[in-house]
């Protein structure tokens, strides 16, 4: 090999190069071929960097795999628990490289029928992957299918998997976890779902009037609303609210939230007058708990400036996102995606009132910041705009849609009513 002649036999980028030749060898099923290769890496590996470096644990983890291929177990295992050691020393216990060794080491004891190692380690795998990669990335997703294959086999189902993991609030952090995860991927049936078990946990649990029993209600109820379902997140958010306000004091910034979340319900279903008392109330909390300049002030502001552009006060709403738009730029910089919200929902004030030029130049000024910080998610087509959907937080993360309707041109005055409304929330 090039390598070879260039660094001589023993230099490590010889072994990286016989490990990726190995690795061809063994999608070929090609076994033998690729064991001898993954074995010459795996002897320079250990005699250059030492028995105890994660590339060491990597060829540990290779060759374990050809084993496995080959249904030689007892071999695989052994190499597995070596690879497993070396990562964790070298690498740390939460490091992906881990969870994937982990992964490929339940694989062999569900093979073997071995059920009890394999669905601790499944669920061992699950939670490294979780914190180390995020809920949604496709390796998770993998364990998650293997974890729920095993529990098959068995004739067991997830429910019967929550009840493994037992009632505890462990447990219903993780579900209230994926759940959240589920819910920015717009996976409304999944993300119900994970609520509500971790809600029943939550309740069992902790009890009834727990402050995490109200934050579950609140994100189940956003699920609803995502959803159109108007009653179901009214109830859920009425029932979250008594239990914060309780729990945590009329003042309570959670409180703050949970108001805001029931006035966008009111709003919605035309309930303008329940909906601005709810709005002015959580944006007294909010102002009074954390400031009148913090991030969660304008995001108050902007759906209390909503409701007033569905009423038809132009210069209330005007005003409100003014303040918004000061308050983001101080605080996040003129730059950041949450300006360019504000940027367009101001200019969609303007427009409705046939301020044309004032509108475009808003939405240009949003365009461009959030081509820079998110990448063309908008597209301008001369003076035509489909509006983009942005990121909206108050403290983690948030989710903003449009709703269906008609686009129009700059050059038409779409009425108040026929404009499609922004969804400001904000889950925990």
């Amino acid at each position: 090999m090039i390598r070879e002649k260039a660094f001589g036999s023993s230099h490590p980028d010889v072994a990286a190069t016989l490990n990726l030749l190995a690795g061809i060898h063994r999608a070929q099923t090609k076994y033998a071929e690729a064991e001898g290769l993954f074995k010459r890496a795996l002897a320079i590996r250990e005699k250059v960097l030492g028995a105890n470096h994660p590339a060491v644990g990597e060829s540990f983890n290779n060759l374990a795999l050809i084993y496995a291929d080959q249904r030689k177990y007892g071999e695989a295992e052994e190499l597995y628990k070596r690879a497993l050691a070396v990562r964790e020393q070298a690498l740390g216990t939460t490091h992906p490289a881990v969870g994937q060794t982990l992964n490929n080491l339940t694989k062999v004891y569900r093979d073997q029928g071995k059920y009890g190692e394999a669905e601790r380690l499944f669920k061992r795998a699950r939670m490294v992957r979780e914190q180390a990669l995020g809920p949604s990335h496709p390796d998770v997703a993998a364990t998650r299918s293997d974890l729920t294959a095993a529990l098959s086999e068995q004739g067991r189902s997830e429910e019967e998997e929550a009840k493994a993991e037992g009632v505890t609030p462990a447990a219903a952090q993780a579900l209230h976890s994926r759940g959240l995860a589920a819910w920015r991927e717009g996976k409304y049936s999944e993300a119900e779902g994970l609520y509500k078990r971790a809600l029943t946990i939550r309740e069992q649990a902790l009890g009834a009037s727990h402050p995490d029993v109200g934050q579950t209600l609140n994100n189940l109820a956003l699920v609803y609303q995502e959803q159109g379902k108007y009653e179901d997140a009214e109830g859920l958010l009425k029932r979250a609210l008594v239990i914060r306000e309780k729990a945590l004091g009329a003042s309570h910034p959670d409180v703050g939230q949970t108001l805001t979340h029931l006035a966008r319900v009111y709003r919605d279903r035309g309930k303008y007058g329940e909906a601005e008392g709810l709005f002015k109330r959580a944006l007294s909390i909010t102002e009074n708990a954390k400031g009148a300049n913090h991030p969660d002030v304008a995001w108050t502001l902007t759906n209390l400036a909503l409701l007033y552009w569905r009423q038809g006060r132009y210069g209330d709403a005007e005003a409100l996102h003014k303040r918004a738009l000061a308050i983001r730029e101080q605080v996040l910089g003129e730059s950041h995606p949450r300006v360019a919200d504000v940027l367009n929902s101001l200019a969609l004030v303007y427009w409705t009132q046939g301020k044309y030029s004032e509108a475009e130049g808003l939405y240009k000024r949003a365009l461009a910041i959030l081509e820079k910080a998110l990448g063309a998610i908008a597209t301008w087509a001369g003076l035509s705009t489909t509006w983009p959907s942005c990121i909206e937080t108050r403290g983690s993360t948030g989710r903003r849609k449009r709703s269906s309707g008609p686009r129009w041109s700059l050059g038409s005055r779409p009425s108040a009513r026929a404009i499609p409304s922004w969804r400001l929330l904000s889950p925990t």
